[in-house]
C-alpha cells in the first residue's frame, strides 16, 4: 500500500487526537489528548506537523519546532504494525529536509528500545533531563544567606526586573514580557506572591516561581506544586541564594495545602540535581537527548 506524507491541516484534528490517544498509553504521567489541547499546544510551541496517511487512514505523525535548545522532533507517532520502524524513518528523513540548521534532536525515554533504533538513525545521546519529584511534608529551615539579601516574593510592577533577570541567569531568552499575565490565566490561584525572589545589591538577582501543577492535578486529582523556572545571576552564585528561595518555595506550597512538588532539570546541571535531592528530591523520570549532525550528510 501506498504511505502518503503530507504537512497536517485543520481537517486532521480528530484523526491526530486519535492517533496521539492511541501511542502512548504508557508514557509517563501521560494526559490525554482532546482537540482543545492539541489546538493550545500547537500554538504554544509553534509546532510544524507531518501527517502519513494509507488508503485515507492516519497511522502516523511527526511534529518538529525550533525551540529552546535547538531543532526539535517533538512527536513521533505510528500505530504498531510491521511496517512501523520504516514509516518512522520516513518521517524522520521528511522532517531533516526541514531543518534550517545543523543539527536536530529529539527526546527518548532513557532504557528505551527506541534509543537503538534513533542510533541508527544516525542520531547520538547527548545529556539527558531529570523530572524530579518530592513529597511535602514539614516546613524547611532557609539556609543562611548573605546579610544585606532580601527574601521577598515578587511585586506587582516588578515584571520587567523578573523576566530581566531569569533571562540573564539562564544565558538566553526564556520568558517574554506577559508571561506572569499568562501564569495568572492558566495556573489558578497563581499570582506574583507565588515568585519567590532574592534582592541584593538593589536588584533581583535570584529567582524561583512556584505554580500549581494544573494539568497534572486536573487528571489525576493530585495536590502537587510545581517548580520553574529558577535562576540566579552569575555573579550570586554560590552563595545559598537558590537553596533560599526553593525551601521558601516549598514552604509556600506547603502552606496552601500541596502535598508533593515536581520540576525539570538537566542531568548535566549537577549543582542543581545535588540540591534537590538534599531537599528530598527523588527522579521520577529519565529522558535522553537524541542529536544528529546534519551538515555531515552528503
Amino acid at each position: 500500500m501506498t504511505v502518503q506524507i503530507r504537512s497536517f491541516t485543520d481537517k486532521d484534528f480528530p484523526s491526530l487526537v486519535k492517533l496521539l490517544n492511541e501511542i502512548p498509553r504508557e508514557s509517563y504521567e501521560f494526559i490525554p489528548f482532546n482537540e482543545r489541547k492539541l489546538r493550545s499546544q500547537i500554538k504554544e510551541w509553534d509546532l510544524k506537523i507531518l501527517m502519513a496517511k494509507e488508503e485515507g487512514g492516519t497511522i502516523g505523525a511527526a511534529a518538529y519546532n525550533n525551540g529552546r535548545w535547538g531543532e526539535e522532533i517533538e512527536w513521533l507517532c505510528v500505530l504498531e504494525g510491521l511496517n512501523r520502524k520504516r514509516l518512522e524513518s520516513l518521517l524522520v528523513k521528511e522532517i531533516e529536509k526541514h531543518v534550517e540548521g545543523e543539527t536536530v534532536f529529539t527526546v527518548v525515554d532513557a532504557g528505551s528500545k527506541k534509543i537503538a533504533e534513533w542510533a541508527e538513525r544516525g542520531y547520538k545521546a547527548e545529556g539527558g533531563l531529570y523530572h524530579m519529584v518530592a513529597r511535602l511534608d514539614g516546613l524547611k529551615l532557609l539556609p543562611e544567606v548573605p546579610e544585606d539579601t532580601i527574601v521577598r516574593s515578587l511585586k506587582t510592577e516588578e515584571e520587567k526586573d523578573f523576566v530581566e533577570a531569569v533571562n540573564a541567569g539562564f544565558g538566553w531568552e526564556r520568558l517574554k514580557q506577559g508571561v506572569v499575565q499568562r501564569w495568572k490565566s492558566g495556573c489558578f490561584p497563581f499570582s506574583e506572591e507565588w515568585i519567590h525572589v532574592a534582592e541584593l545589591d538593589s536588584k533581583i538577582v535570584s529567582v524561583v516561581v512556584s505554580r500549581p501543577d494544573g494539568k497534572y492535578n486536573e487528571f489525576f486529582g493530585g495536590k502537587r506544586g510545581y517548580l520553574g523556572p529558577a535562576a540566579t545571576l552569575s555573579k550570586y552564585r554560590s552563595k545559598n541564594l537558590a537553596s533560599a528561595l526553593t525551601c521558601k518555595a516549598m514552604n509556600f506550597l506547603i502552606e496552601r495545602g500541596v502535598d508533593s512538588v515536581a520540576l525539570y532539570t538537566s542531568e548535566r546541571n549537577i549543582p542543581s540535581v545535588t540540591l534537590f535531592r538534599k531537599l528530598g528530591f527523588k527522579i521520577g523520570h529519565h529522558w535522553r537527548f537524541m542529536r544528529k549532525n546534519l551538515s555531515k550528510q552528503c
